[in-house]
């Protein structure tokens, strides 16, 4: 089948109509591009046999019209001279020859009428070629820019992801933090609370002796001369009392 036979679906063909109803359109448009270009070498090759093939015909077809021209030429001529046997001759050849250019005008006219569908053939299929080009250009485009902004995304995501964990990470270590001073506070604060609560019991009992002492047995608390009873020192209230301060609360 030549290409000839094709000319209606080439001449008829949608690139853009087809790539937009393709699923994948890349692999549609290399597939289609290629089917193109063989085509248009195809096209090509058959345009040269066509162009020969025109100008075989339109040389029959002059030589045919320059014959039946000269035919009646030297019929006029014999005609003007009086030989009309020779007139006559010249006339029956003509119509001969006349008979001749019906085909030789049709084979010129289906030659030509080919060469003019190579033409356009050609002229479609190096469109719809630099059409498919175009779109392939622009949806490789659009691919490197998708698979740029995929990247983009996923190093933000990435990212977000590192940022989402240290802040979590900050949240909890804040909230240790917090719990622990809290807890010291509470601590400290029922320290000091008890502490002064032991002093204040331990300043109430000291008044309360201090009132109620009888006087030492060890004492002469006669009129004479006085006499003192050799025995331990013993400290006093207050001294006890500073002291156990100091051991209790050992920064004051």
């Amino acid at each position: 089948m030549t290409i000839l036979s094709r000319f209606r679906d080439i001449m008829a063909a949608n690139v853009n109509a087809w790539l937009d109803r393709s699923k994948d359109p890349e692999k549609t448009i290399k597939e289609y591009m290629q089917a193109l270009r063989s085509d248009l070498g195809q096209v090509k090759a058959e345009t040269e046999s066509q162009v020969a093939q025109e100008r075989r015909a339109k040389r029959a077809l002059d030589e045919g019209q320059a014959d039946v021209r000269k035919l009646q030429r030297y019929a006029e001529k014999a005609a003007m001279e009086g030989k009309d046997e020779d007139a006559l001759k010249f006339l029956e050849r003509k119509a001969l020859e006349t008979e001749k250019l019906a085909p030789l005008q049709e084979a010129y006219d289906a030659a030509a009428s080919n060469l003019a569908k190579m033409k356009e053939m050609e002229a479609k299929l190096v469109k719809d070629i630099g059409q498919l080009e175009a779109r392939y250009a622009e949806l490789k485009g659009k691919l490197a820019a998708a698979k740029s902004q995929q990247e983009l995304n996923e190093r933000g995501a990435g990212a977000g992801g590192a940022h989402a964990a240290l802040s979590a990470m900050e949240e909890k270590a804040s909230l240790a933090l917090n719990e622990a001073l809290a807890l010291a506070e509470l601590r400290g604060g029922a320290q000091e609370d008890d502490l002064d609560d032991l002093i204040a019991q331990l300043e109430k009992e000291q008044r309360a002796g201090g009132s109620n002492a009888e006087p030492d047995a060890g004492v002469n608390t006669g009129t004479g001369s006085s006499s003192e009873v050799d025995g331990p020192k013993t400290m006093s209230a207050e001294d006890e009392l500073a002291a156990l301060k100091a051991r209790l609360n050992p920064k004051e």
